[in-house]
């Protein structure tokens, strides 16, 4: 898996009064893409978490290109761009059928239950693996 996929429809509740939806939601939907990225490679977030493995965010960046209204149906492409040992970096498209309306980027640090960076490579190996594998040939080591 080079990319994770996903689709939301867009809620009244994330819109404004114009039907546009209100520019934070990107980043909660990027969120929804790296949550069901973890789910297509076969581990979910609360399952890192229990590993003592929590990623927060350290960057993010958002274009947004067009607007979002409400009902439409959105696709989320996620996919890893950057591998370290110590953080991780997902790029995100999101979709409007094939209209391009948002590029999306956030960088996560590895941290344990304290905060304190971790060296996913040491820490777990098996998720640094399916890192790897699932990053292909974007990887960085």
């Amino acid at each position: 898996m080079k990319q994770g996929e996903t689709f939301i429809r867009v809620r009244y509740a994330e819109t404004d009064k114009m039907g546009v939806v209100y520019h934070s939601r990107y980043l909660d939907w990027m969120e929804v893409g790296r949550t069901e990225y973890f789910r297509q490679l076969g581990m979910t977030y609360s399952e890192i978490e229990k590993n003592n493995i929590f990623l927060p965010v350290i960057k993010a960046y958002c274009q947004y290109k067009s607007p979002a209204r409400y009902d439409d149906l959105l696709r989320i492409v996620t996919t890893v761009t950057s591998l370290q040992e110590v953080r991780l970096i997902f790029n995100y498209e999101i979709f409007r059928e094939d209209k391009l309306l948002t590029l999306g980027e956030t960088e996560h640090a590895f941290v344990n239950h304290l905060g304190r960076p971790i060296v996913l490579k040491k820490h777990n190996p098996f998720l640094w693996r399916r890192l790897l594998e699932a990053a292909g040939e974007h990887t960085e080591s």
